[in-house]
């Protein structure tokens, strides 16, 4: 008889797993003996457990180790204690912590690049918002900005995802700052979008400097113009279609010739929980097409069909992509 386990079961089937590979005592195991004869699910629960172990061990390490410092940024932007912490989990415990604490929702990444935001969206939502100057930033899913109109300029921080700034012409510089650069205008639309080691510029209409660091160069983008700053170096400016790219204010997702990594990151912000790709080979495929953002599911389920991957789901929150 096939049995579905709970949430509850299977966040207690990933407790029970980290513990046993932590050195459990004998009573630990006698206990987890009568709560697994105890119920059928239990024992699906279970199985279900050490199947996602294997799947994702080394990326749940990573991104654990990763909640465990941006916790400890949090903690330390708060100024909680005068000392430093240290957020210690042995390696089993902290990649079954860290798929419990997803499942549940609990992102200390987010926190941190929440902290201090004046405007926030969450994964799956697109909101506009006026600033004071009459300017508007349509923020991306999953996307944080603080503003701040205090120091003789208009200054934007871009703390996490992308915003499409329409900026209303006051005489004083907009400035969006994005990880070691930033974009600075008078009047214009363009979107500035973090990337994992850098920032990306794409300009709609008017003109765009965009320097990649304090030291660094200015690039003047036009209309239809994209750049990218990695570490302070700007990749060369080319020509994009900026439409398309910037589709996703009304929610569609377009892509040509695309690593499927850079898809399923993108839908990532779209989903309310997880995506891990343990794939590299897969994930260096090539995706082109249009797909709704509204159903990072749905489009996953469309690229499976062509691709052939595998995906498994998990505690309703994650879904394993290989």
């Amino acid at each position: 008889m096939n049995v579905t386990p709970t949430p509850a079961q299977e966040q207690a089937a990933l407790a029970w797993l980290s513990l046993l590979h932590d050195q459990p005592s004998s009573g630990d195991q006698a206990t987890f003996s009568h709560w697994l004869r105890a119920d059928p699910a239990h024992v699906e629960a279970y199985a279900q457990a050490q199947v996602l172990w294997e799947l994702s061990e080394v990326p749940a390490r990573k991104l654990a180790d990763e909640e465990a410092m941006a916790l400890q940024g949090y903690l330390n932007a708060m100024n909680t204690s005068k000392r430093s912490r240290v957020v210690r989990w042995s390696g089993a415990l902290a990649m079954a912590a860290c798929l419990v604490l997803m499942g549940a929702g609990w992102q200390p990444s987010r926190w941190v690049d929440d902290f201090g935001a004046d405007y926030v969206t969450a994964p799956g939502e697109v909101r506009t918002v006026t600033l004071a100057d009459k300017s508007q930033v349509t923020l991306d899913a999953d996307s944080a900005i603080a503003v701040d109109f205090s120091q003789g300029e208009r200054h934007i921080q871009l703390r996490r995802g992308a915003g499409f700034f329409s900026v209303t012409h006051t005489g004083q510089s907009f400035v969006v700052e994005a990880g070691s650069g930033e974009a600075r205008v008078l009047g214009t639309q363009f979107e500035v979008r973090l990337q994992p080691e850098g920032a990306q510029v794409t300009v709609l209409s008017g003109r765009v400097g965009v320097i990649p660091s304090k030291q660094g160069q200015q690039q003047i983008l036009t209309a239809g113009q994209q750049v990218t700053y990695v570490d302070g170096v700007a990749d060369p400016l080319h020509a994009v279609d900026s439409e398309s790219r910037l589709a996703w204010r009304d929610g569609w997702l377009n892509y040509y010739k695309a690593p499927l990594a850079d898809v399923i990151n993108d839908l990532g912000r779209y989903y309310p929980g997880r995506i891990l790709l343990l794939n590299e080979e897969m994930g260096a495929k090539r995706v082109s097409g249009s797909f709704p953002s509204k159903d990072p599911q749905a489009v996953l389920n469309a690229l499976q069909a062509v691709l052939g991957f595998e995906q498994h789901t998990v505690l309703g929150r994650m879904i394993v992509v290989r």
